[in-house]
């Protein structure tokens, strides 16, 4: 992965972060590691935890960015929720794997789109 990608990666994860900061979520971590396994946010709203998959796209070259997430993805996702869980001593009500794209408006700034409970583990 080039270093270009890297930093663009990290700048979809901040602009995510900060619409899900205003639509009332709380960030209790990101970047989060397990072996290879990652996930981008962990972000909690009344009681509820979600761990949340960033995808980006610069332009519309490589499709949708949500139809990167493979089922690789989500099961490497959920094993790294599981052990986030099993670590952390926050307790939630109940969990959900959320998925935020973000693509690029044609006149400017960024369309983000938030899926909740985009999969089921």
């Amino acid at each position: 992965m080039s270093l270009n990608t890297v930093r663009r990666g990290r700048r979809f994860e901040a602009l995510v972060e900060r619409h899900l900061i205003q639509a009332g979520w709380r960030v209790l971590d990101r970047n989060v590691r397990f072996h290879r396994k990652e996930i981008d946010l962990v972000v909690e709203r009344d009681g509820l935890v979600a761990f949340v998959e960033v995808k980006g796209r610069s332009g519309p070259a490589f499709g949708h960015p949500l139809d990167a997430i493979t089922w690789r993805k989500r099961r490497a996702i959920s094993l790294a929720a599981s052990v986030w869980i099993a670590r952390s001593d926050f307790k939630a009500l109940s969990c959900r794997f959320d998925a935020v794209s973000i693509r690029p408006k044609a006149g400017g700034g960024f369309e983000v789109e938030h899926v909740q409970g985009a999969w089921m583990d």
